[in-house]
């Protein structure tokens, strides 16, 4: 019978929701096996909202040392936890956050750690699915240590609620003898407003078709419309007509929609890469012979300065 624990991510008390995701599946796997699944939060308390996904037990920590991420602290209290209270798996999010994080762990635990994780299955033994070869193809891993800290791609578990006990915890990592090498002051957010692109159920991106930075616009208006989050090709990017942030690729971020709209996108193995995992892929490109096309779930062979503004307009008018 496994005990999961699961990291869940906050930043200024908001919770990311792949933590909601990761809860929702490990107390799937728990209603089938047996075993609890535990809620570990640092610098916040996610009771509520943990117990509505599935959560047995919420343990939490506070204090100055939570305030703003740093690996050095949070990694050490995160691997105290592990080895007072002994879960089989420990699921943290692929987020920034996550593939910083997790790693530190296993290392302090000298454990098993696998990242981007897609699946989980339980049956004696824990079975991990993760991409390999830039999307291509899937490989199982099983890990042999007591324990494992395994990195889940956002979006790659269906969220649902699924009621549990949810009684909180308190514990006390001992972080007295940590002098960090580097601690960030404060920390200066970008333009806000729009939906996060890691965890975006809808994704719209732009590539080198929309021709130059002003055509962006069109992307942006298509995902606002749909209530989306706004990509783009490496190719947008390294020409400076978006910004890094939106970057979806092997360079990028990595991404797993419900939809992916790519729009004057080619679909270069490396931006494939980054949103392969997309549960429906769109495709708009006039060039009917593009390297998306093998992807994509739709094709639409079409200029995208026709089909984006007609497509928006519709969304717009079924919205009311």
């Amino acid at each position: 019978m496994p005990n999961i624990a699961v990291f869940i991510e906050q930043r200024d008390g908001k919770f990311k929701k792949v933590a909601w995701q990761m809860l929702s599946e490990a107390k799937r796997i728990t209603a089938a096996s047996g075993g609890e699944v535990w809620a570990v939060c640092l610098g916040a308390d996610p009771a509520a909202e943990a117990a509505k996904y599935g959560a047995d037990k919420v343990f939490t920590a506070t204090g100055d040392s939570f305030g703003i991420y740093n690996s050095e602290l949070w990694g050490a209290a995160l691997a105290q936890f592990c080895t007072a209270q002994k879960p089989d798996l420990l699921l943290i999010g692929s987020t920034a956050m996550g593939k910083d994080l997790g790693p530190k762990v296993a290392a302090k635990l000298d454990c098993a750690c696998i990242s981007d994780a897609v699946g989980l299955t339980y049956e004696g033994g824990w079975t991990v699915r993760r991409p390999i070869y830039a999307g291509k193809c899937y490989i199982d891993v099983e890990p042999v240590t007591d324990l494992a800290v395994v990195g889940i791609r956002p979006n790659a578990f269906v969220l649902e609620e699924a009621a549990g006990a949810g009684a909180v915890e308190a514990f006390t990592p001992d972080l007295s003898a940590i002098e960090p090498k580097a601690v960030v002051q404060s920390i200066e957010a970008g333009e806000g407003g729009r939906v996060e692109l890691t965890e975006a159920e809808i994704v719209v991106s732009g590539g080198r078709g929309i021709k130059g930075p002003e055509n962006y616009a069109l992307i942006e208006k298509l995902a606002d419309a749909l209530g989306a989050a706004a990509g783009a090709s490496r190719a947008v990017v390294d020409a400076g007509w978006v910004d890094y942030s939106h970057q979806v690729g092997q360079t990028g971020k990595t991404v797993g929609p419900n939809l992916y709209i790519a729009c004057g996108i080619s679909g270069a193995i490396q931006h494939l890469a980054g949103m392969s995992s997309s549960k429906c892929i769109v495709a708009i490109n006039k060039d009917a012979n593009a390297p998306i096309f093998k992807a994509a779930d739709y094709g639409v062979v079409a200029d995208l300065f026709d089909v984006v503004p007609a497509l928006t307009e519709e969304v717009i008018k079924l919205k009311g």
